[in-house]
């Protein structure tokens, strides 16, 4: 009778003999879907450890907790980020088309690794050092600011507000990389087309001198003229 309990509290799943390498591998991706899927601060090593079918303290023999091992996961996915998206800015492009090779090349990422961007664009900023999905959107906001400044001078706008839009296109692209991985529509290229749609001929049909025309000048009276 007790030999017969005991076997039915045995789990029936076969434990998988791993070399340090490979246990290590499956540790990162379990807990990369985990955190991924349902942020930091509500995964436990319990639970982190109950899914890849080990004791706690396997966790912390190759990470020292919780917070080692994120972090590593985060620097995994910021490094895999970042080369892909560098891959698009090539000195010398068309800006429109390096503003869409960057917008589709974030959306292949989302579409390949949801819960490592969901684990970037969410992450909990106390657990982490180093890089972090902003540092990687401004990072694309140098480059582009970089690849803008001529472009806005040929348009004969002044390059020396490259870096406003180089800003606010990499914020754009940020945000809507965010909203993607949620809905997971329309297809990608169908949102990389509306999007470079808006970003590039709003760039394209920026007013030379722009001014605001709907808050009180300094002499407390309202700016004449009509928004466009």
């Amino acid at each position: 009778m007790i030999e017969s309990e005991l076997t039915n509290r045995r789990d029936p799943r076969p434990r998988i003999r791993m070399t340090r390498a490979d246990r290590r591998e499956q540790l990162i991706g379990v807990a990369r879907e985990l955190f991924g899927t349902r942020g930091y601060d509500a995964v436990s090593i319990e639970e982190i450890a109950a899914a890849a079918q080990v004791s706690k303290p396997v966790v912390y023999e190759h990470f020292g907790g919780k917070e080692g091992l994120y972090q590593v996961i985060v620097d995994r996915e910021v490094t895999s980020l970042s080369e892909m998206l560098a891959s698009q800015m090539i000195p010398g492009q068309h800006p429109r088309e390096m503003l869409e090779r960057i917008l589709l090349s974030l959306l292949d990422y989302i579409d390949e690794s949801p819960d490592g961007f969901r684990l970037l664009s969410h992450q909990s900023p106390t657990a982490v050092s180093g890089g972090t999905f902003t540092t990687v959107i401004a990072d694309v906001a140098e480059q582009v600011t970089e690849m803008l400044a001529p472009v806005m001078e040929e348009l004969g706008q002044d390059p020396q507000t490259a870096p406003i839009y180089g800003q606010l296109l990499a914020g754009a692209i940020g945000r809507i990389g965010q909203w993607w991985v949620e809905v997971q529509a329309p297809d990608k290229g169908t949102v990389a087309a509306h999007v470079t749609n808006l970003l590039w001929l709003g760039l394209r049909s920026m007013e030379r001198d722009p001014h605001l025309v709907t808050v009180p000048n300094p002499d407390g009276e309202e700016w004449g003229g009509t928004p466009n």
